[in-house]
């Protein structure tokens, strides 16, 4: 693993403008899996328009940066396959087999990119250029989703959705460390919240079936000093904060309904978060542990997955029941751009970004 070079801050090479040379010359722009419609929108984020438009496999959930930031993986999960994209050109390369690609990251050392295979609860670690299996570690953890990597590399800790749940894995053995539960010890929210409508109200409808224990762990974040593991949590609606070595839920920061994604501002001092059912995004500070701020989109939405932009001065995230892409202003989180896209946008990816090496997902770059 490339060595941590300020262990006060992991995020110290993700700095605003901080680009890798490997990624000199590429276009900026923003890739958008259209889970709903098969498709993939680019967008340039200079004019705020889409500019390239192509077909897919099954269901697409995530765009994601290869360890060595060469290369963006679309993930079809229910087609069985990645698409290849050359970000040096923003097009359309090969597709090939990989059995349930819901999301995928990368072992630190870039040895093995993990395909996190949903729905058979399991990870796939495989070959990162040619995507050939070589292993596969089965959990106990229905739903798996979710992940972030410890400071040093050697343990991960990935959200259970279904389970209420998180396990924690020891890298190199490809072994389970243990598992938690993040149960509020409430029961699941009613069928219907007020104020839900829609495929809002429906997708939570089916998310109640599918996890009644009053957990729904979604994304996962490292603090910028390694100790604290942020999990996203939407039926808690709010953030649980996970000491990463003793595995132990150290509390929990209310932030809205539906809580879903986690992304750290540039200069590592802030962590943005989108609640998905009430259209909001909240703001937390790392270093005093609570939210400091929080935007409202204008008439509501669906804020889901996205990333940073190069500069730290926007929040891309997509609007995963509205069909389009939310730009937020990060100095005052008012709405700068809402973009129409595909049906069912889901973890679209910023790229290029800045950092020396990418650990998957829709951008977590180290």
């Amino acid at each position: 693993m490339p060595p941590v070079l300020n262990p006060a801050n992991l995020y110290s090479e993700i700095r605003a403008g901080n680009l890798s040379p490997a990624v000199k010359g590429f276009p900026a722009r923003v890739y958008v899996p259209n889970s709903a419609s098969d498709t993939v929108d680019v967008i340039d984020p200079a004019t705020y328009k889409v500019i390239d438009h192509f077909k897919v496999g099954r269901e697409p959930q995530h765009v994601t940066p290869s360890w060595d930031l060469k290369t963006l993986w679309v993930l079809n999960d229910q087609g069985d396959s990645l698409t290849k994209i050359d970000p040096a050109t923003g097009k359309q390369g090969e597709t090939i087999r990989v059995t349930d690609p819901y999301n995928m990251y990368y072992t630190p050392d870039g040895k093995y990119a993990m395909v996190v295979a949903e729905r058979y609860a399991r990870l796939d670690f495989r070959n990162p250029d040619t995507m050939k299996l070589e292993e596969s570690l089965h959990l106990p953890c229905k739903g798996i989703d979710h992940m972030d990597f410890s400071a040093d590399g050697t343990f991960l800790i990935a959200s259970c959705e279904y389970a209420g749940t998180i396990v924690k894995v020891d890298v190199a053995a490809k072994k389970l460390i243990g598992t938690l539960s993040l149960s509020t010890g409430k029961p699941a929210r009613p069928m219907r919240m007020p104020g839900m409508s829609g495929e809002v109200a429906s997708r939570r409808v089916y998310d109640l079936k599918a996890s009644p224990s009053g957990s729904m762990p979604q994304d996962v974040k490292t603090s910028p000093d390694g100790k604290i593991f942020y999990v996203a949590d939407m039926y808690a609606n709010g953030v649980f904060m996970i000491d990463g070595e003793k595995f132990t839920n150290l509390g929990f920061i209310p932030t809205g309904e539906g809580t879903h994604g986690l992304y750290p501002s540039r200069d590592a001092k802030l962590l943005y978060v989108s609640n998905r059912d009430e259209g909001t995004v909240s703001v937390i500070s790392f270093a005093e542990r609570k939210v400091v701020q929080k935007w409202t989109i204008p008439g509501g939405g669906s804020p889901d997955m996205g990333g940073v932009s190069s500069d730290g001065k926007l929040l891309w995230l997509s609007g995963r029941y509205d069909s389009v892409v939310y730009v937020l202003d990060t100095s005052d989180g008012h709405l700068v751009a809402k973009i129409p896209v595909g049906k069912g946008p889901h973890g679209l990816s910023v790229y290029p970004q800045p950092g020396r090496y990418s650990l998957g997902h829709t951008g977590i770059l180290r």
